[in-house]
């Protein structure tokens, strides 16, 4: 697992990355180099690594952006998928990006929600003046 500092690429490389993808590579590729090119813009930092490496709960912790003893709770009740080293836990770095997609998901249905929320009020309304 390695480490990339990103907030010192200047944009004008990065444009040049995009422009490097969109004209010169295949589909595939491309789409990785655009992701790199967002995350990129997006992150202080880029972490790669292969699916079978793990973290341990402190550095899950940090890279989630929540506490250790929140993070042992999801992991208590299976949440995320932990495995014992020993006497500690350790977390694939796979199931930690699931988890981190599970939870933008859910993040964005709930953004939904509250965004028709007035809408699907309204609707009950109408609904039930039409059943008096």
């Amino acid at each position: 697992m390695k480490t990339f500092e990103t907030a010192k690429i200047p944009s004008e490389q990065l444009d040049a990355l995009e422009q490097f993808a969109e004209s010169e590579t295949g589909p595939e590729l491309r789409a990785v180099l655009l992701s790199l090119s967002h995350y990129a813009r997006e992150a202080d930092a880029l972490i790669v690594g292969d699916n079978t490496a793990t973290v341990t709960p402190t550095q899950a912790a940090e890279r989630l952006g929540m506490s250790r003893t929140h993070l042992y709770k999801l992991l208590d009740r299976g949440e995320i998928a932990s495995h014992r080293v020993g006497r500690d836990r350790r977390i694939r770095l796979r199931d930690l990006a699931a988890f981190d997609a599970q939870r933008d998901r859910d993040r964005s249905e709930l953004a939904e929600r509250f965004a028709h929320q007035h809408k699907t009020t309204a609707d009950a309304a109408n609904e039930i003046a039409d059943l008096l």
